[in-house]
């Protein structure tokens, strides 16, 4: 039997933490926290994750916002 995951995000999708994140703070905050030009201009969850998906070092910042704010 495997041991359980010690990782706060094990078995939560990006959608998901992007979902929350934006419900909290909405767009125009989150551009703010993480200078990421699809949150600024013209922004919608799939444009987003879209891009998220493609590049890693913005997934990385959606992720450490999302432990510091819900973990």
């Amino acid at each position: 039997m495997p041991a359980p995951s010690n990782d706060p995000l094990h078995g939560i999708k990006l959608e998901q933490m992007l979902t929350q994140l934006e419900e909290k703070y909405g767009w125009d905050e989150l551009a703010d926290r993480i200078r990421i030009r699809c949150f600024a201009n013209n922004p919608s969850l799939k444009s987003c994750l879209n891009f998220l998906r493609k590049t890693n070092w913005a997934r990385n910042k959606v992720e450490i916002l999302y432990k510091e704010t819900f973990c």
